[in-house]
């Protein structure tokens, strides 16, 4: 007499086998490159009071659309906030372009986004470039740092949303 645990374990293997061969089974893939990267490069690792870096930030549109909205922003990490001698500030931002940098419309830790330009085509990246001016009366051996979040709308209706994003620490030295 056959048991009927023996006639389920069958009937399992048979459907099983029958998925695999017919690809229905989940298969090993590499993982998709992101619609949209945010990336962030500085001109220098270190500084004094007094001084300033360049905070590169560069949206780069992986998808097969166009992105027609961006909206970043960018905060202090918390270990800068514990360090309230450390004093900074955004003075400058500009977009570059293949004309040369342009001024942006914007500075500050609010709406990033507009700064990137209009919209961004498939494969192509734009980059916005913010000053961090370091105060002549800053605290030393601290470190500066960012983070940031990002939304990208494209135009086939669809939308991402990324970060942290973690900026480069930028080392402020004594003289």
């Amino acid at each position: 007499m056959r048991s009927p645990l023996m006639r389920r374990f069958g009937l399992g293997a048979v459907l099983a086998l029958a998925l695999a061969v017919f690809g229905t089974a989940p298969g090993a893939s590499a993982a998709a490159a992101a619609p949209a990267e945010l990336t962030f490069a500085t001109d220098s690792a270190t500084t004094t009071p007094g001084g300033t870096v360049n905070l590169s930030m560069t949206i780069t549109n992986n998808h097969t659309y166009d992105v027609w909205f961006i909206y970043q922003t960018i905060e202090p990490t918390w270990l800068t906030t514990q360090r309230p001698d450390l004093k900074y500030s955004f003075t400058g931002c500009s977009l570059a372009t293949a004309a040369g940098a342009t001024p942006c419309s914007g500075t500050g830790p609010a709406n990033l986004g507009t700064n990137y330009g209009a919209t961004v085509p498939p494969g192509q990246s734009r980059t916005v470039t913010l000053t961090l001016q370091v105060a002549g009366d800053s605290g030393c051996n601290g470190n500066i740092g960012f983070y940031s979040y990002y939304y990208a709308e494209f135009s086939d209706s669809t939308n991402v949303s990324g970060g942290p994003v973690f900026t480069p620490e930028t080392r402020v030295l004594c003289a």
